[in-house]
């Protein structure tokens, strides 16, 4: 595009010779008051649109909008300007790089605006659920994803002002798997918090069993989960174990699942035996809460003929389970008692039978022939 002001041939177009760094500034000025303004309006109206919806994203642009610096209205102007009239030198041949960096710097205060507001509706939410202990990870999560953009930017910024980057970025990688190799236990908790956090297997006030440790969830950090155990000590697992080992997740259950047997002694009569399944099934049915399963007359013990019954309990905490178990139990043993039903306990019946004296003398004949 030619320029209203040439060096060269000194032709001002009707300007005096120091007309066209007026008409420069009168230029980047008014870009500069257009670009402000506009943003201030956009913002303005954006936030009216907001208080109408229940949308987050509308709220993110209203935030992004207003946000945009005054330093990147400025350098838009002077870059603009610069296309219709000559500058001193170093504006005249910077004006581009001028506006990347300014550009650069719009982008690393956009982005990490959205990430520090992501991070934190993240850690509202994480509130509002009762797991607060997941702000050091969130935390985390902000610090990381504001140190890659930024280091992303400066890449960009640095290759646009003409550096090598090619061997920066090789020694990044290096010296990235070489920190990488030195802290790659704590890189593998860090990681295994993140999923935690992301995909929940667990979150606080879970109960767990890991392997022969069972507690409730306390805490989850960047390397290390903690659990209350029942008898009250903590148990700590580092983030990576506690993935990689199986998790049986208690409070996840919608139903639990009861399954006990009872048994009654031999001389129990047949009809007795007929009626002892129905009995247990009132015994269960009659508790608030559950649900009947079965109830069976199962095997012949070694000493007692035993039943089985399964039914379901609706909730999952353990003290409804042992307080419907309990009255079950009640009302067997008042059953039982009714019915005149003996509840067998381990017994062992010894035989011993009649020798005759004939029998016994051809025994001690042999053995004395022998």
């Amino acid at each position: 595009m030619p320029k209203f002001f040439d060096v060269e041939t000194g032709f001002h177009l009707g300007f005096w010779p120091v007309g066209h760094w007026l008409l420069g500034l009168a230029i980047a000025l008014a870009v500069y008051l257009a670009v402000w303004g506009g943003t201030h309006w956009s913002s303005a109206w954006l936030r009216r649109l907001s208080e109408r919806t229940q949308t987050r994203w509308d709220d993110r642009l209203v935030g992004v909008v207003g946000r945009t610096g005054w330093y990147f209205s400025a350098a838009l102007g002077i870059y603009v300007a610069d296309q219709f009239v000559y500058w001193p030198a170093f504006l005249d041949s910077h004006s581009g790089r001028i506006l990347v960096f300014a550009f650069i710097v719009q982008l690393a205060r956009w982005g990490g605006y959205l990430i520090t507001q992501g991070v934190d509706e993240a850690r509202l939410r994480q509130l509002k659920n009762g797991h607060g202990d997941h702000a050091t990870t969130l935390a985390a999560i902000s610090l990381i994803a504001k140190l890659g953009l930024y280091t992303a930017l400066l890449l960009v910024l640095l290759d646009n002002w003409g550096f090598n980057i090619s061997a920066l970025i090789a020694g990044l990688g290096i010296g990235g798997v070489a920190v990488a190799l030195a802290l790659q236990n704590i890189l593998g908790d860090l990681f295994a918090s993140l999923s935690i956090l992301l995909d929940k297997p667990i979150v606080v006030g879970d109960f767990i069993v890991v392997g022969d440790f069972m507690g409730s969830v306390e805490r989850v950090g960047l390397k290390t989960t903690r659990l209350r155990s029942l008898s009250g000590e903590q148990i700590v697992f580092s983030n990576s174990d506690l993935l990689q080992s199986r998790l049986r997740n208690y409070k996840r259950m919608s139903e639990r699942r009861i399954e006990f047997s009872i048994g009654v002694v031999y001389q129990t009569s047949l009809s007795t035996l007929k009626s002892i399944p129905t009995m247990l099934r009132r015994a269960v049915e009659a508790q608030e809460k559950v649900r009947f399963d079965r109830a069976h007359f199962a095997r012949f013990g070694e000493s007692s003929l035993d039943f089985q019954v399964v039914y379901f309990v609706l909730s999952p905490d353990f003290n409804v389970y042992m307080d419907i178990q309990q009255a079950i139990n009640l009302a067997i043993f008042e059953s039982f008692a009714a019915e005149s039903i003996d509840i067998a306990f381990p017994t062992r019946s010894l035989r011993v039978e009649e020798i005759h004296a004939e029998s016994l003398g051809e025994l001690k004949s042999e053995h004395m022939a022998h």
